[in-house]
């Protein structure tokens, strides 16, 4: 059964909770402007329970999306699960830049 992807703003990290996958990333995606608004730094994954191949692009998309506003996003709370799905994509060398407290990817 899937969790619903939350997301809430405060002090400049949104969190993300529950799944985020093909079948839940959708309404974020639409809101994720204004979600992440000038005032966003950090995008804590931490209490996602399940991430795919969907939802890992959409978190590069949106470290990309940062820095074409010249406004660079950090990730934290990345899990030895989502670190291992961005090993298998071979992503690790784009994503590690933007971590935050993480150790290093294998």
């Amino acid at each position: 059964m899937q969790n619903a992807l939350n997301w809430q703003a405060e002090n400049g990290v949104i969190a993300l909770s529950g799944d985020l996958d093909r079948e839940t990333l959708l309404p974020f995606w639409q809101a994720r402007q204004q979600a992440i608004g000038t005032d966003i730094a950090t995008i804590d994954v931490s209490g996602l329970s399940r991430v795919d191949s969907a939802g890992l692009a959409m978190l590069v998309h949106l470290l990309d999306e940062g820095e074409a506003r010249k406004q660079p996003l950090q990730l934290t709370g990345i899990t030895e699960k989502l670190q291992m799905l961005a090993s298998l994509y071979n992503l690790q060398q784009i994503i590690q830049p933007y971590l935050v407290s993480t150790p290093t990817m294998v």
